[in-house]
């Protein structure tokens, strides 16, 4: 099923009431965290997304090693494992046992067995916000200790629904 083919699918209503992101590193090893930024839309004649993550995030190095990466949509029953997920570095504790999340890895990507939509993606690029690039200055406030975030736009590869 492609991206376009789902009508009622809202990113923008959606991605802000959180997500997660899920990388995973070539040997296998994957993390992730709650988002609630991103973007969607057709770029180089594809569908794509564009999520983004602060250097300082233990996510980030697993984005950066991989060229696969999910965002996972849940039902309200999940709304604390988001909360969870976006307080709590996988660094010091394993999300996936401490929240009861069951997985699957296809190809690279983890899915979520109860997610209710899960975007399967493949970067395309990366590149850090930069202070210089900002026209409206409001935006800088978010950067107090310069950790601009890093924007992967990704190719929507596939999408999963239950």
């Amino acid at each position: 099923m492609k991206f376009s083919d789902l009508r009622s699918f809202n990113f923008t209503e959606i991605i802000g009431k959180g997500a997660l992101l899920t990388a995973t590193k070539q040997n296998g090893e994957i993390n992730t965290m709650t988002v609630s930024w991103g973007t969607s839309g057709i770029l180089w004649n594809k569908e794509v997304c564009t999520v983004f993550v602060r250097p300082q995030r233990y996510t980030f190095e697993f984005c950066e090693d991989g060229d696969t990466l999910t965002l996972s949509f849940f039902g309200e029953e999940r709304k604390d494992t988001l909360a969870y997920c976006g307080t709590k570095t996988g660094r010091d504790v394993d999300k996936f046992e401490v929240c009861g999340l069951k997985y699957e890895l296809k190809n690279g990507a983890c899915i979520f067995d109860d997610a209710e939509t899960t975007l399967v993606l493949k970067k395309l690029y990366a590149d850090n916000l930069k202070s210089d690039c900002f026209y409206d200055e409001k935006p800088l406030s978010n950067y107090k200790s310069n950790d601009f975030h890093r924007a992967y736009t990704c190719e929507i590869i596939d999408v999963i629904t239950k």
